[in-house]
């Protein structure tokens, strides 16, 4: 066995934060790539891939009892090839082989343990393994030393488990379009409503996620419908998540997921993707309804962005660690005699009953702040209790932070910036408008080489080519910016990289998009997975953008390919309705969203765009034709326009457009009144 002095640990020269954090490590880790696997067949030696990320407390666990130990390294050295994985910078490797996981019958998570065969095909494998046996869970390196021996004594038995493995990987589902309309989507949205917790939101037990796809998906249904319910059981998550220990009520900005049913214990790390995704849940739902909370939260968790997350060069980083100090939350919880030291006697007093704070903690004898649901603050109150918070945050800010992951991601950043411009008209904050263009701009120049995208930048390193969710993620952006600023150069960017997209990923088989481009690194199949996971698939993002193109640029070629994706997709999605909400929103889109055309110039004319533009933006498209000239050839709204003069709004479903509305309050009634009330 090698010793110290011998260890040939390989991820010093890597850019990814992950990585990074495992270069001293004595284990002899490889990045993921050709020399990695050319080394597993030279050696022949079955391969460990551990896949993880920066802000994974379980990741960190395993390696500080593993990875880091001498005598299990010695043995990972001895009878395996290592490979280290950033799922974040690879979410192609992570998806082939979380769903090899998921194929043996297995939990999915991460830290992703998995035992490959040299030339990359899986065969076995877990996440979190302890370095002692516990709870039924082998010792790491007993399983080490039985992978490793049924790979040399029992190689037919290896043989059938890649085959059968790879094969299901591979397996396509039936390109028969299904069929799903607004009947079928009424269905799902309250067979979900009725899975859903009627007291703390969100879905029932735990642990609990934010899960926007879903309650995006039933607000979409209270516009269809008009069923006030579905509006009440997203309204719920959202508030009771808002005042749960899962959100940071000093720094704002939320945790990934709480632990508990209520909210209360969040796993500790913050993930840039899912702050866009509520961020944009809060001003679609704002956008509705105001609500003083939604706003508050939003202004709070766009600090958060701007302070902790933004780049000098205007990208926002991915995540924070949930760990401090070797120590989970260490950074965000609190002692009552901290709180009394900082606040004195009284206020703390006060402070404690709002934020559910005692002498015996609600989380392992500390306190998480979490906001108590009694009361309302009057004016005065409120305003004492963000006195008190400044204190707490300013004191926070002494202790050792969580690490960050600075690796600038293009999928994850376009879901910000969509976010940040929907939020910027809702809640009438242009800076924030400023802020998306910024990271707009990096990613369309410092990410982007032609026109192909790469996903991953760090430290002046450019991870290319790109994956169709990157592709997804920013033309979603770029199309956001052109519907609130009418910025041309948007559009044609936008438009550009959809005929990338096109062009390196399209299945012209099935149908559909492969996730990786067709000149990317080989892998032993090419991902094309239709399921939503932390992130909307890149298929619902791109039948959203398709629809969003055909009524932006008129042109029915978008048209066909928006049933070219529903066709290829949509059994799929009815076999697996959770799964493909992303994709079920584009068809709701597709089928009864608003399409909002305002012609004209002058204050009239921006009045009713400045209307639009407030408008809930999930079910709604905004054009601005300055003339009836500028509207694209063919589109329904001309047969509207014929005599008039004057500015005017025109609401248009399917093939039929409302009469010329001239009021902004009419426009706003007219699209909040959904599909059903408006009459051609």
């Amino acid at each position: 066995m090698k010793n110290a002095a011998t260890h040939k640990n390989r991820l010093a020269d890597e850019t990814s934060p992950y990585l990074l954090q495992h270069q001293h490590n004595p284990v002899d880790w490889w990045p993921w790539g050709p020399e990695a696997l050319a080394e597993a067949k030279r050696s022949n030696k079955p391969i460990l891939l551990s896949i993880g990320y920066a802000a994974c407390h379980w990741c960190h666990v395993m390696a500080h009892e593993s990875f880091e130990d001498e005598a299990t390294a010695a043995v990972m050295n001895e009878l395996f090839v290592s490979i280290k994985v950033d799922r974040e910078e690879r979410p192609d490797i992570d998806q082939i082989y979380m769903n090899a996981l998921h194929l043996l019958g297995e939990q999915g998570g991460w830290p992703l343990t998995m035992f490959l065969t040299p030339d990359g095909g899986p065969v076995w494998g877990g996440t979190y393994f302890p370095k002692k046996a516990q709870y039924g869970r082998g010792a790491f390196m007993d399983v080490l030393r039985e992978v490793a021996r049924v790979f040399r004594d029992e190689p037919d038995k290896i043989a059938k488990n890649q085959t059968a493995l790879v094969e299901h990987l591979a397996r396509r589902a039936s390109a028969d379009a299904a069929s799903f309309g607004p009947t079928e989507l009424n269905n799902a949205a309250t067979s979900i409503a009725r899975a859903t917790d009627p007291v703390n939101g969100g879905l029932r037990g735990a642990p609990k996620f934010p899960q926007c796809s879903m309650l995006e998906f039933l607000w979409r249904a209270g516009i269809r419908t008009g069923d006030e319910r579905f509006f009440i059981t997203t309204s719920l998550a959202l508030a009771q998540m808002s005042q749960g220990g899962i959100y940071d009520h000093l720094g704002g900005g939320y945790a990934r997921y709480s632990v508990d049913d209520k909210w209360l214990v969040p796993h500790f790390e913050k993930m840039l993707y899912d702050n866009a995704q509520i961020l944009d849940m809060l001003a679609l739902d704002h956008a509705r309804a105001p609500n003083p909370l939604y706003r508050e939260r939003a202004i709070e968790t766009v600090g958060w962005l701007q302070r902790e997350m933004t780049i000098p060069e205007g990208g926002f980083s991915s995540s924070l660690d949930a760990d401090s100090e070797g120590e989970e939350g260490k950074f965000y919880v609190w002692s009552q005699c901290e709180i009394e030291h900082l606040l004195g006697t009284d206020d703390a007093t006060f402070f404690a009953a709002k934020y559910d704070v005692s002498a015996k903690g609600n989380f392992e004898g500390h306190n998480i702040l979490n906001r108590l649901l009694s009361d309302d603050d009057t004016p005065i109150e409120a305003e004492q209790l963000a006195a008190m918070r400044d204190v707490l945050f300013a004191s926070r800010t002494k202790r050792v932070r969580p690490g960050l992951d600075d690796k600038i991601l293009a999928d994850w950043n376009g879901l910000m910036i969509a976010a940040l411009a929907h939020a910027a008209k809702v809640f009438d904050k242009p800076e924030w408008l400023a802020l998306a263009r910024r990271a707009f701009d990096f990613v369309s120049t410092t990410m982007t080489r032609g026109d192909r995208l790469g996903h991953s930048w760090r430290a002046g390193k450019l991870l290319l080519p790109g994956l169709a969710s990157d592709y997804a993620a920013m033309i979603r952006a770029a199309l956001t910016l052109f519907e609130v600023t009418g910025e041309a150069p948007f559009l044609t960017q936008a438009l550009a990289w959809q005929s990338s997209l096109d062009t390196h990923y399209g299945d012209k088989s099935h149908g559909g998009y492969y996730l990786t481009a067709e000149d990317a690194e080989g892998l032993i199949i090419r991902p094309h997975s239709t399921m939503d996971d932390a992130i909307p698939n890149h298929t619902g993002l791109i039948a959203q953008n398709l629809v969003r193109l055909a009524v932006l640029t008129g042109e029915e070629p978008w048209r066909l390919k928006i049933h070219g994706l529903f066709a290829a997709t949509l059994s799929t999605a009815a076999d697996n309705v959770f799964g493909h909400l992303s994709l079920l929103s584009a068809l709701d889109l597709f089928l009864s969203g608003a399409e909002i055309v305002v012609v004209g110039e002058g204050a009239d004319a921006q009045a009713l765009l400045a209307a639009a533009r407030k408008l809930p933006h999930a079910n709604s498209i905004v054009l601005h034709a300055p003339n009836s000239g500028a509207l694209p050839a063919g589109h329904p709204a001309h047969a509207k326009l014929e005599g008039s003069t004057n500015a005017a709004a025109f609401v248009c479903r399917g093939m039929n457009c409302s009469l010329p509305v001239t009021q902004p309050d009419a426009l706003t009634a007219l699209v909040m009144s959904g599909p059903a009330s408006q009459s051609a």
